[in-house]
């Protein structure tokens, strides 16, 4: 089933930290499945206090999700993205059909 890892990036506090994890961030994708379903396109707030940008990345399964998330790379670039600005993260596992 698959999974979801969604980003919210609430504020900014360091924009040369986000250029260094912007280059980095994508050599944890290398050689795994997954899709980016969304990538700070335009967005709307409908409920809640304001974001500067989201992300929604798509994996075959939790288990999945978690090894990317943890994998070195992944963990070394993250390091730029949490002196960079400040996001809510969370992981969600998918339904199996359209409700």
């Amino acid at each position: 089933m698959s999974a979801y890892v969604v980003f919210t990036r609430e504020q900014t506090s360091d924009s040369e930290q986000l250029v260094q994890y912007a280059e980095k961030a994508p050599l944890a994708r290398e050689g795994r499945e997954l899709t980016a379903l969304a990538f700070y396109g335009q967005l709307e707030v409908l409920e809640g206090n304001e974001i500067e940008g989201a992300v929604i990345l798509r994996f075959p399964d939790m288990a999945a999700a978690r090894d990317w998330y943890h994998s070195p790379a992944y963990q070394e670039a993250l390091q730029h993205r949490l002196k960079g600005a400040t996001y809510r993260v969370f992981m969600i596992e998918g339904i199996e059909e359209a409700l």
